[in-house]
């Protein structure tokens, strides 16, 4: 048995007007186990670590990331019944909306993250956040949104392309924009990259590391791979294993910026506060260039704090 009701709230994000713009976060809410072996690993006995839990998620972190820079951010996801209200209010502590249903059949998803240097191997369990229904953005939620973000780990667990693509119609009509993270190279393998590719084709914003832009486009060079991915979506914005990110729209130079400054202390959550960034530049001037810039210095953030959210 499960429940889609709200959860209730342990405490209510810091108050901003409502005609600010607001973006509503769709998607994975994940307990990270957090890795980092002080060696190669030693098979059939015990390897030194250091191991850190920390609340995860790649849409719970863009959304911590978005909230840490004045962005109006409301949260929908799905955790384990027993997680409901530590789960609301890590989001709320972090300055989101959360909009958290629960499920008693499933616990809340925990990913174990093995990092070595700039590196991540992830063993991913989704648990309760595999049960999330695009139908949990009601039409109160949507209304006066001015982005909708998801990420592929939601858009994948769908078994056909109908949920998403009425998620998207539904979006268009409210006259807010659509945003996609792929989000993971391997889930889209096991989906299949040109059935994704069809998918999501035509979203406003698209945000594909360089290991899921190759396996999209099938390109090897960041360049190539963005102008190919230009030709189907708004504005595409190629993170990069630095930290730094290619960017540009059809028929317009491609904005090449580099890593902002930074100690490497946990590459876990890049992307994702890469997109936070962009995101909050794009609302406020829907510049490429700025936003991308926007987009690495958070991401720089992110690598100099352990797990992927704002440190507290």
């Amino acid at each position: 048995m499960s429940s889609s009701a709200p959860a209730h709230r342990p405490g209510r994000s810091a108050r901003r007007e409502p005609d600010e713009p607001r973006v509503v976060v769709l998607g994975d809410v994940l307990d990270d186990i957090i890795v980092a072996p002080a060696k190669r690993l030693a098979r059939g006995t015990d390897t030194v670590a250091r191991v850190r839990h920390r609340a995860g998620g790649s849409a719970a972190n863009t959304a911590a990331w978005l909230a840490s820079q004045g962005v109006r951010v409301d949260f929908i996801g799905r955790v384990g019944a027993g997680d409901v209200q530590r789960h609301s209010q890590l989001l709320v502590d972090a300055g989101v909306e959360p909009h958290l249903a629960w499920s008693s059949a499933e616990i809340t998803g925990t990913v174990v993250i093995v990092v070595d240097g700039s590196t991540r191997t992830m063993l991913t369990d989704r648990g309760a956040s595999a049960e999330l229904d695009f139908d949990a953005l009601t039409d109160t939620l949507l209304h006066g949104a001015s982005i909708v973000h998801v990420t592929g780990y939601s858009i994948v667990q769908e078994r056909t392309p109908v949920a998403y693509r009425k998620l998207v119609s539904r979006v268009r009509e409210a006259g807010a924009l659509i945003s996609v993270d792929p989000a993971s190279s391997g889930f889209i393998a096991d989906f299949g990259p040109a059935a994704f590719l069809d998918l999501v084709d035509g979203a406003d914003l698209f945000f594909p590391s360089l290991d899921e832009g190759r396996l999209l486009t099938g390109l090897q060079e960041p360049d190539d791979i963005v102008h190919a991915l230009a030709e189907r979506f708004g504005a595409v914005a190629l993170t990069l294993p630095t930290g730094g990110a290619v960017a540009g729209k059809q028929g317009a130079k491609l904005v090449h910026a580099a890593p902002a400054s930074s100690r490497l202390v946990d590459p876990v959550g890049t992307g994702d506060g890469f997109s936070a960034g962009f995101l909050a530049g794009w609302l406020h001037s829907p510049s490429v260039a700025l936003s991308t810039r926007r987009g690495t210095n958070t991401a720089a953030r992110v690598r100099a704090v352990v797990g992927g959210r704002p440190s507290r």
